[in-house]
Parts: C-alpha cells; sequence; structure tokens
C-alpha cells in the first residue's frame, strides 16, 4: 500500500453521490466531500417575487429604518426599557410597513415592465408565422 505524502500527486477519490474529488489528505482513502453543495430549492416566481419582497423589506428597514427610530427617540424621553420598546415597536411598525408595501409595488411595477417587454409590438406577424 503506497500512502501519498505531502507534494504527490492528488488521488481521485469516489464521492457518494458519484462525482469524483481530489483527495488532498495525507491517507488517500479518506473520502473528501464536494466543497459546493448543491442548491436545495429553485423558484421561478409566476407574479412577484415574495422572497425577494420580504428580503428587501428586512434589509432597508435596517438600514434606514433603525436610524430613523433611533433619531426620532432624541425627541422623546424614554426612561425605562418598556417605554423604549414601546417606541421601537409603534414607530418601528409603519416604517416596516412603508417599507413592504414599496418593495411589494416596486417589484409588481418592475414584473409589468418586464412582461411588457416579451410581447410582440405587432400581433399581426411574428416571424414564425412567416414560415
Amino acid at each position: 500500500m503506497v500512502i501519498p505524502l505531502f507534494g504527490s500527486p492528488a488521488v481521485k477519490s469516489a464521492v457518494s453521490d458519484g462525482r469524483a474529488a481530489w483527495n488532498r489528505h495525507i491517507l488517500a482513502r479518506r473520502v473528501e466531500r464536494p466543497s459546493v453543495a448543491d442548491p436545495v430549492a429553485t423558484t421561478t416566481p409566476d407574479g412577484v417575487d415574495f422572497g425577494w419582497v420580504m428580503q428587501v423589506t428586512f434589509v432597508v428597514t435596517i438600514l434606514v429604518g433603525a436610524p430613523l427610530v433611533a433619531v426620532l427617540s432624541t425627541t422623546v424621553e424614554l426612561s425605562t426599557w418598556g417605554a423604549r420598546a414601546n417606541f421601537a415597536i409603534r414607530v418601528g411598525a409603519p416604517i416596516w410597513l412603508t417599507t413592504n408595501v414599496a418593495a411589494y409595488l416596486y417589484a409588481k411595477y418592475k414584473r409589468e415592465d418586464t412582461d411588457d417587454d416579451d410581447q410582440p409590438e405587432s400581433a399581426e406577424s411574428t416571424p414564425a408565422d412567416d414560415e
């Protein structure tokens, strides 16, 4: 039995799903997993991509809404943690809702624009009809 040492050519080993991966380990019999995982799922939304809307809402609310709540909190006396939490909820909820509706309307508007671009300009003649 030959054990490859450092600097030796890498040995190809079989992975459980049938693919082969280069084994860089000292012990060539050890199976190395592929470094990139297979995608779990993919989607092709027919309308608005709600996953995108939720991600954009989260990011924009953190980047814009949190500083806005912090600035607005300087105008009110918040002596207890309960008062601070209550203020953050009362002010943060409308900011989140506004951001969510704006992201949804933007996605819907952009979706309608791309749907219009896919349509042929004239219904009278298309390249498939001319053949």
